[in-house]
């Protein structure tokens, strides 16, 4: 098979990024994976249920919402993607609603997670809790602390919340912790991954799962523009997941612009970001081969993000395949501007976003579009987990 922008090569390649690099004592859990995954979810069963659980339980579809006064003020049509309507509050909850059907389909009894933003450990725990299998969730201890909301919220649904406390204690670290435990308990245990990264089969099988993100928006912009194809799709990347998702059923139109917005936290140059294709280089990360912020000898470099989502020091391959080939735009936005795009949004739409979000909605302020553009915004999740941030911010004012 030969890679697309979508999809990967038989060995897990977009381009010259994927594959899967992992310990020897890792390789049959993901082989196990990768030679069931694809005939799993093209099953009929698989499909009828992940349909059901999508629209009955996950509330999908979700609205494509034509924000009139951010329109008015940017001079162009701007819809926003909203994800953030979801059950859980984030897209996340259509990657792990797949996932945990293939792991029953697997026979796996034992789930496991890492998190960021808490969005992801939140959608994991919902779906172990409806299908009563054990959870248990990696996080930084600094991310548990910015994300209490979350924390509560996965504890509450009956997940183990265990603190990564190593390096930053961010996402990487939480990671490198769910790693171990894959490594130790083999027999019964699936890996939920979050994000467009990992080993092989991981990025394809997330971006297949939140691909119903653009599959809806090409269905829903016909209705409301008479056209399938916006002007361009913006999205926020960290790892990438809604991006992938937002992005996917574009990839092979060329007239449709794909804009990502990566964090560039306190300045692209400051030494505290997590803008992967502006800082890094081609190197092995969470066994795949992407974009890693690293040092000369191969050490990982700190990120920084006011979004603990976006605080990744690499990139999807699918994205770092999209930033190469130059199919995509790769833009960054810092703390700052997040969060005076979500103060806009909150003011003029009556809509808070989640902080992840907002780096998407700060592209606003960098690319220009004509009056008749029509351009769609994921608005990726909502922004009760960040009020601690955004009232820290009130206070200054």
């Amino acid at each position: 098979m030969q890679a697309t922008y979508k999809e990967p090569d038989e060995l897990g390649y977009y381009g010259e990024f994927g594959g899967a690099y992992i310990p020897e004592m890792l390789y049959r859990n993901v082989e196990e994976l990768r030679s069931n995954y694809l005939d799993i979810i093209n099953s009929a069963s698989f499909q009828e249920e992940c349909r059901f659980l999508l629209k009955d339980y996950a509330g999908r579809e979700t609205p494509l919402y034509y924000a009139a006064r951010l329109s008015q003020k940017y001079h162009t049509n701007i819809y926003l993607k909203r994800e953030d309507l979801c059950h859980t509050g984030a897209h996340k909850v259509n990657n792990t609603i797949g996932q945990i059907l293939v792991a029953e389909r697997l026979g796996k009894k034992r789930i496991i997670a890492e998190t960021g933003a808490g969005q992801h450990g939140v959608a994991t725990a919902t779906v172990c809790a409806l299908k009563g299998l054990q959870c248990i969730v990696y996080m930084g201890e600094k991310d548990i602390e910015r994300q209490a909301p979350n924390v509560a919220r996965m504890r509450m649904l009956g997940a183990t919340v265990i603190p990564a406390t190593s390096g930053s204690r961010t996402l990487k670290d939480a990671t490198n912790e769910a790693i171990r435990d894959w490594i130790n308990h083999p027999e019964n245990t699936f890996y939920i991954i979050g994000s467009v990264v990992g080993p092989h089969p991981y990025p394809d099988m997330v971006a297949r799962f939140q691909s119903v993100i653009s599959k809806e928006i090409r269905t829903q912009l016909k209705e409301k523009t008479g056209s399938e194809l916006p002007k361009a799709v913006i999205a926020c990347v960290g790892g990438g997941s809604n991006a992938a998702g937002t992005f996917y059923h574009f990839l092979d139109e060329p007239s449709v612009d794909i804009i990502a917005v990566e964090a560039a936290g306190c300045g692209v140059t400051s030494g505290m970001s997590a803008a992967t294709t502006q800082l890094g280089k081609p190197g092995i990360l969470h066994g795949s081969k992407s974009f890693v912020m690293q040092t000369k000898d191969g050490q990982v470099v700190e990120p920084h993000s006011i979004s603990a989502g976006l605080d990744y020091p690499g990139i999807g391959p699918l994205h770092a395949n999209l930033f190469v080939t130059g199919r995509g735009k790769f833009l960054s936005a810092t703390d700052k501007e997040a969060l005076s795009a979500a103060f806009e949004l909150a003011r003029l739409e009556g809509i808070i976003p989640a902080l992840e979000s907002a780096h998407a909605l700060a592209a606003l302020e960098q690319v220009k579009f004509d009056k008749d553009d029509n351009i769609v915004i994921c608005l990726s999740g909502r922004g009760d987990k960040d009020m601690e941030t955004y009232m820290r911010e009130l206070n200054k004012k």
